[in-house]
């Protein structure tokens, strides 16, 4: 097959995936998967919002507003994070409300094990010269235990590869309420924009 339909049988197999339900861990599957299969970019959240869910489209609520904007500010055409970028998370389905306080649940071990494999193959497949892990639970899967304030603001190279970590940006942690955290993420957009010029991200 070519790269075009390995890319779509694997977002077909994500689609019709109901191992969470089988196993107990969610009332109702219902897997997110889509994304151009030449883009060089991966996005990955940590699972899809209820706003995503609904419209069956990674980060289709705030937070992708905001990664909107930090992809604009940037350099990054209009529409490129949405149309453009691969937009991805550690887990498929919307887990629901989170038990307490504001906003979703957060996916357990074992729903993460379960698309762990999803994830490795959209990495095998598209070879993305930069991964951008949103959120702590992204950064964690990727770069080990850390402390938000360790990370964002630095970009991190393993096997060739470009991992720039970025705080959730949905607007319900108050991490970005604190002027020292949105400097870092200031940062962050600079690399950004860097990577964007050192790696062509954009044809000229």
């Amino acid at each position: 097959m070519s790269h075009m339909e390995d890319i779509a049988a694997l977002q077909a197999r994500i689609r019709a995936c109901r191992a969470c339900e089988e196993a107990g861990l969610l009332a109702r599957a219902a897997p997110i998967a889509h994304g151009p299969p030449a883009a060089r970019v991966l996005v990955i959240g940590q699972a899809p919002g209820g706003r995503s869910h609904v419209r069956r489209r990674h980060f289709a609520g705030p937070a992708g507003t905001q990664l909107d904007r930090w992809f604009t500010a940037a350099g990054f055409p209009p529409g490129y994070f949405r149309e453009r970028a691969y937009l991805s998370s550690l887990t498929r389905c919307f887990p629901g409300p989170a038990p307490r306080g504001k906003g979703d649940r957060r996916p357990s071990p074992a729903e993460v094990r379960l698309c762990a494999p999803f994830l490795e193959a959209e990495l095998r497949l598209l070879q993305p010269r930069l991964v951008v892990l949103v959120g702590k639970m992204a950064i964690e899967r990727f770069l080990g235990p850390c402390r938000l304030e360790e990370v964002v603001g630095t970009l991190v190279e393993r096997d060739g590869r470009l991992y720039l970590p970025l705080p959730h940006s949905s607007g319900v942690s108050r991490w970005l309420n604190d002027p020292a955290h949105q400097a870092l993420v200031e940062r962050a957009i600079m690399l950004l924009a860097e990577c964007r010029a050192r790696l062509g991200l954009v044809e000229p």
